[in-house]
């Protein structure tokens, strides 16, 4: 089997991951970014407006400017920022660095560009890079009198984003990492079972059909390569009905075609005399009849594979069983054999497909008289047990192995044949019987002992009267 199906999914995987890995850096840079910008303007303001309460205080209190430089300091050095007070016209000044910002004038100052809290950018064009710029006003006697501006480069907040960055694209390695276990999984326990199923339908389509699939699951893929196993009995099953079926039926076609020709052949070029023509004739009548039988037998077994094919009615069982018992009447005279009818009672009404269980009395009589001894008899009874009708057939033949009973109900299926004389046949008796009987809802039954005989036993219902099912 070609790998197609499981580097389509390693390469699916990858993509995914890759894809995956992508999305996840785009938003998490650009939320993270946003993030620390909006967090740190805050706590930048926070600052901003603490020093400019402070530095309003100097004027109503004794509270000096000196105070107000060291907190500066203090904040400056330990947030890393650039701290300003500015005038109401944007002159400078303190300059907490002392970057020599002291006593310069803000070009174009605006107070409304921070939006009130905060704008990014080089301000005014005073920093080589761009800076988060907070503001704070210093108001004295409710009139602004300055403003406090810190100042943060954004590379500050940079960093710490990549720091951020990097714990969550470590994160999601070690995630797609590990999630390559789930390449193992489908390796293990759908691949893997693919594979052999795969490998087995090839195999069965090549009519390996002695080929199993084996799987240990007891999955999906285990009931699939179940159900191929037993799709595959099935059909080698078949096969060997076919070869079965084609080697009988050849066997038994070929052997009265034979015969048929041999006959008219000795006809026709006067081998046979004319005062003999007719006993010849009549043998020719007779390999036809067993051919009509042969074939007749093979249309019956097609129609019992269709269900509704019963046409029930009541009849009486024991009259039909003399008039096949009529039928061999000349077999019956050759073997010297006899009949013993024994019926319960002298009409035995039953409610069955007339014709079907004329066939099933024919095919287990013919058995019986094709294995029986010259001179012996074979017993027919029937009687009432419980709500059904029984009918048995017994013979005093040679019996049926104790190893080929469970298989005499198999279409196509022969004993050995070497144990009768009768030797033709296809094998489609008693499967043909089997299929009426269990048609109409009922059991036959086999009971055989090697060298003394054979009884079939079969049930069928009573006679049916609608109009006694009613009230009253």
């Amino acid at each position: 089997m070609k790998k197609s199906l499981f580097i389509k999914f390693i390469v699916a995987y990858i993509i995914f991951g890759v894809l995956g890995f992508t999305v996840v850096a785009l938003f998490s840079s650009r939320l993270t970014y946003r993030y620390l910008l909006q967090e740190q303007a805050n706590s930048l303001y926070s600052e901003a407006t603490l020093i400019a309460t402070t530095y309003s205080e100097t004027r109503d209190t004794s509270l000096s400017e000196d105070v107000v430089n060291e907190q500066m300091n203090a904040v400056s050095t330990f947030l890393h920022v650039d701290i300003w007070i500015v005038d109401r016209n944007g002159k400078i000044l303190s300059d907490a660095n002392k970057k020599g910002y002291k006593d310069r004038q803000i070009e174009n100052f605006d107070t409304t560009r921070t939006g009130g809290r905060y704008e990014v950018g080089t301000y005014h064009d005073m920093f080589p890079s761009e800076v988060l710029t907070v503001m704070a006003p210093v108001t004295r006697a409710y009139t602004t009198s300055g403003y406090v501006i810190i100042h943060n480069s954004v590379q500050n907040i940079l960093s710490s984003q990549y720091e951020i960055l990097n714990i969550v694209y470590v994160t999601s390695l070690i995630i797609f990492l590990l999630s390559m276990g789930i390449l193992v999984v489908f390796y293990i326990i759908v691949y893997r079972p693919l594979n052999k199923i795969t490998i087995g339908a090839t195999k069965y389509a090549a009519g390996d059909y002695a080929y199993k699939i084996e799987t240990n699951s007891r999955d999906e893929m285990g009931y699939l390569a179940e159900t191929l196993n037993f799709m595959s009995d099935e059909i080698s099953k078949a096969d060997d009905y076919q070869r079965q079926f084609i080697a009988n039926v050849s066997h038994d076609f070929r052997s009265p075609l034979t015969s048929i020709k041999g006959y008219l052949e000795a006809i026709l070029d006067g081998t046979v005399p004319k005062e003999l023509e007719e006993k010849y004739l009549r043998r020719l009548i007779s390999e036809t009849e067993r051919l009509t039988k042969l074939t007749k037998s093979m249309l019956n077994l097609g129609s019992l594979d269709k269900k509704g094919f019963l046409s029930r009615t009541n009849f009486d069982i024991n009259r039909v069983i003399r008039d096949v018992c009529a039928s061999f009447e000349m077999t019956c005279q050759k073997k010297e054999m006899v009949f013993q009818l024994t019926f319960a009672e002298k009409k035995e009404m039953v409610y069955a497909d007339y014709s079907k269980i004329q066939q099933v009395l024919y095919n287990l009589i013919d058995n019986a008289l094709k294995f029986s001894n010259p001179k012996s008899s074979i017993s027919i009874k029937t009687g009432i047990r419980g709500n059904r009708v029984f009918i048995s057939v017994k013979d005093t033949g040679i019996g049926i192995p104790k190893a080929d009973l469970s298989k005499i109900w198999d279409r196509f299926y022969k004993a050995d044949q070497s144990r009768g004389k009768d030797k033709h046949g296809t094998g489609l008796g008693l499967s043909i019987v089997k299929s009426i009987i269990n048609a109409h809802g009922e059991n036959i039954d086999c009971i055989s002992t090697e060298g003394v005989g054979t009884e079939f036993v079969f049930t069928l219902p009573p006679a049916y009267y609608p109009e006694q099912n009613g009230e009253g």
